[in-house]
C-alpha cells in the first residue's frame, strides 16, 4: 500500500523554485550596470588617479575627494564584502528582489573596489539563490 501512496504525495511536496519576472530581470541589469560603472569611475578617477589623489591629500574639499575617502575608508574594512555576503546569505534563506537589488549594489562596489573574495562568495551565494524555493505566500 505505501508503493501506491508516493506517486499521490510527491506532486504536492514540489515547490517552485524562485523566478525573475522580465522586467525584474532589466531593472537588475540597469541597477548593476549603474553600479559597476560608479564604481569604476571612483577606483579609477578617485583613487587610483595620481592627480586627484595628491589634490585630495593635499587638503581639496571637493565632492570627489570626500568620495574617495569615504570609499577608501570602507574597502579598507572590508564593509562592501561584508555587506553583500550578510544580504546574500539573507537572500539564498529567504530570496526577493529586494535583497538580490541590495546584494547587486553591494557586491558590485566590492568586486571593483578592491573585496573582491568576500564579493566573490556572495555573487555565487547570490547565483545559488535560484535554487531555492519561493517563498509562500500568504
Amino acid at each position: 500500500m505505501l508503493p501506491q501512496a508516493i506517486p499521490t504525495i510527491l506532486p504536492r511536496m514540489k515547490k517552485k523554485p524562485f523566478r525573475l519576472t522580465p522586467y525584474q530581470v532589466q531593472f537588475l541589469l540597469i541597477v548593476g550596470f549603474v553600479t559597476v560603472g560608479y564604481a569604476m569611475y571612483l577606483r579609477y578617477f578617485g583613487v587610483e588617479f595620481s592627480q586627484t589623489s595628491l589634490a585630495c591629500d593635499a587638503g581639496l574639499q571637493s565632492m570627489m575627494c570626500k568620495a574617495r575617502a569615504t570609499a577608501t575608508a570602507l574597502f579598507k574594512n572590508s564593509v562592501f564584502g561584508i555587506v553583500a555576503l550578510v544580504i546574500a546569505t539573507l537572500n539564498l534563506m529567504r530570496p526577493s528582489i529586494f535583497l538580490i537589488t541590495l546584494g547587486v549594489i553591494a557586491a558590485g562596489l566590492g568586486i571593483v573596489l578592491y573585496n573582491i573574495v568576500l564579493s566573490g562568495i556572495a555573487i555565487a551565494l547570490l547565483i545559488l539563490s535560484f535554487a531555492r524555493p519561493a517563498p509562500a505566500t500568504a
